[in-house]
């Protein structure tokens, strides 16, 4: 099993993912990863967010009421 342990009960906090503890590298690979998903998922929504007012332009002060 990749020198990880099996692990059956879960408490909070615990470093076990799908019933495997963890490794202390492994953590800072996901730490790692989640941090990059949430840089691009960021990214993303500005990318958008610009894109949108860029589109509108001026014409979203002129529109008919």
């Amino acid at each position: 099993m990749n020198g990880k342990h099996i692990v059956h009960e879960h408490g909070i906090g615990d470093d076990v993912v799908d019933g495997v503890k963890l490794t202390p590298e492994e953590r800072r690979r996901q730490r790692g990863r989640n941090i990059a998903i949430g840089v691009v998922l960021g990214a993303l929504f500005v990318l958008f967010y610009v894109l949108t007012i860029a589109r509108l332009g001026a014409n979203v002060f002129s529109r008919p009421f």
